[in-house]
């Protein structure tokens, strides 16, 4: 079910509880509760949001835990930062998003404040025309150019540009943009994206919880560094 989908359900949901709509069983037994709970729903309206987005986080990290680490492992060379470091942040990503280029000063920044940081990408081609620069990314990283070609792209918006700035030998990341490791690394991500219930670009990973969205830089690092007080 879509993120705005499920969010609008359990908004009905908690609404019709907190009224008593969903049972008057439940709330008989003290109907002066169900009045002040009435009131004080009333009083304070952002409550409702703020149960959902818990809820929401809740599922997600229980999904995430059904998942193991498949997550956390890269494909070959498609890291940022640190390769082998102890703090991991991964992020879902499109190259035709303006969200994930907005997004790439704040992982730029943290990457540069934190030699221990680890970004693992996970490209996630799902804006038209989005396929072929997702697929050179890849490829880029078989050839350890992957930082490289990933800064390029999202710069010039081209993908023979960006390929020729990153120094990819051409010919050999043809091929592996076209090979069967690519296409199932990309079907991966894709099933991995639909598992944690994301519903677009950018999203994220950190602090042991799935979420998405532009966040900014600070949730990004205050969700890294609750990680690793962890």
């Amino acid at each position: 079910m879509p993120t705005s989908s499920l969010r609008n359900t359990l908004l009905t949901a908690l609404v019709a509880l907190a009224f008593g709509f969903l049972g008057a069983a439940i709330w008989s037994y003290a109907g002066l509760a169900d009045n002040r709970t009435r009131a004080y729903l009333l009083a304070n309206p952002d409550m409702l949001p703020q149960m959902v987005e818990a809820y929401e986080a809740q599922e997600a990290q229980k999904r995430l835990a059904n998942m193991g680490d498949s997550v956390f492992d890269p494909f070959p060379g498609v890291v940022l930062g640190n390769p082998q470091g102890s703090k991991v942040l991964v992020e879902f990503t499109d190259y035709n998003c303006p969200y994930c280029e907005a997004s790439l000063k704040d992982v730029t920044r943290l990457v540069a404040e934190d030699p221990d940081l680890k970004v693992v990408v996970r490209e996630w081609p799902i804006f038209e025309g989005s396929d072929t620069a997702s697929r050179m990314a890849l490829a880029a990283g078989l050839q350890g150019k992957y930082d490289a070609f990933h800064k390029a792209m999202f710069r010039l918006g081209d993908v023979r540009a960006a390929a020729a700035e990153a120094g990819l030998d051409m010919a050999r990341a043809e091929a592996d943009a076209a090979s069967d490791a690519v296409s199932t690394e990309i079907a991966r991500n894709l099933e991995l994206a639909r598992s944690l219930g994301f519903s677009g670009t950018p999203a994220w990973i950190a602090g042991g919880t799935p979420f998405g969205g532009a966040v900014g830089y600070d949730k990004l690092k205050a969700a890294i560094d609750a990680d690793s007080a962890g």
